[in-house]
């Protein structure tokens, strides 16, 4: 697995706070437990939850219908919340309007932590603003991490995604592609965008978008076909989500196309096509992660005025995969935390 380049040095101050959060996790949640009881927490299994107050923290995100990243982000808050004490409460919706109505609904139960995705940020702005006037603390993860500080967030846990984008036009350019098609499955999707952008800004060949409707699997893969169709110049497919990269594989082969595929984020599925080289490569983004920590700083900040990032995000990626990396990954993805 390699991390990219130009944000080596941020990651690694990342992974080095994430340590940090782990080993303050451990001394306020942990008694005589040690390193055992953090294993169990990977791992899912069972052990004691902290002794500190219980507390409720709500997750509210942008997910559509079918897409497994969530589930993996799930996992992750639901496993630091079971460490920690906490009643872990989950909403998504992919419209903002609604996601926006999710997150005024979770500030009536008047929880005491709030997670919210922000990929359509002037939706989520005035609710995300009533949250903190409240006096909830909130962390944003995974999109919109350039409006976190904004609207009053204590920090944000995700990648950049212009900086990982930028990563998969170089990985393009060192495979010698000429010609990708960007896959937006979501569209108004910021994140999304952003990486479709990035891709563009490093790759010294040409860009084409694509808008297609993510939860519509027959209508997105008729899509995609119809573009490798029309355009046998196309010589890389770049799909910004794990279950489009499955649509994009069948597409291809109805399309009789050579095109490579190339994905954002990590399933089951993903590694598997990795090791029958059905995907050339894929970004890793630590969908797990970016729960788990969310959760787990949250109840930090409760118990012990903790935060992290410094006014700068806490990054939990890119990193690029490919199928030389599939034999440490797979146990991982097979357990839904990878």
């Amino acid at each position: 697995m390699r991390t990219v380049r130009r944000a080596r040095t941020t990651h690694r101050r990342a992974r080095a706070a994430a340590a940090v959060l782990s080993a303050l996790a451990l001394a306020a949640g942990c008694s005589g437990s040690g390193g055992k009881r953090s294993e169990d927490a990977a791992a899912g299994s069972s052990g004691k939850a902290a002794n500190t107050p219980r507390m409720t923290i709500g997750m509210v995100s942008h997910s559509g219908e079918g897409d497994t990243f969530w589930d993996i982000v799930q996992t992750g808050a639901e496993q630091a919340a079971k460490k920690d004490n906490v009643k872990f409460l989950y909403a998504n919706d992919k419209e903002g309007s609604r996601q926006a109505e999710l997150v005024r609904s979770m500030i009536d139960q008047k929880v005491d932590g709030l997670i919210v995705t922000l990929a359509k940020p002037q939706a989520l702005k005035a609710s995300v603003r009533a949250a903190v006037r409240a006096g909830i603390p909130v962390i944003t993860i995974n999109s919109g991490g350039e409006f976190s500080t904004a609207y009053g967030a204590l920090t944000h846990i995700g990648q950049d995604e212009s900086v990982a984008g930028r990563a998969v036009g170089d990985e393009l350019n060192e495979r010698q592609r000429k010609k990708a098609l960007c896959v937006i499955h979501e569209q108004g999707n910021v994140s999304l965008e952003d990486r479709c952008a990035g891709v563009k800004k490093a790759f010294r060949g040409t860009v084409e978008n694509l808008n297609v409707d993510g939860t519509n699997a027959p209508s997105s893969q008729s899509s995609v076909e119809a573009e490798l169709q029309s355009d046998k110049g196309i010589d890389a497919i770049v799909t910004l989500g794990a279950p489009m990269a499955a649509i994009s594989v069948k597409a291809r082969e109805q399309a009789g196309s050579a095109a490579q595929i190339a994905t954002f984020d990590l399933n089951a599925a993903v590694v598997k096509s990795l090791k029958a080289k059905d995907i050339a490569f894929a970004v890793d983004q630590q969908p797990y992660l970016q729960g788990y920590e969310a959760v787990d700083l949250l109840w930090l900040n409760r118990t012990n005025a903790n935060v992290l990032g410094g006014g700068r995000p806490v990054l939990t990626g890119p990193a690029v995969v490919t199928g030389t990396d599939v034999p440490a990954l797979e146990k991982y993805t097979a357990r839904g935390t990878r």
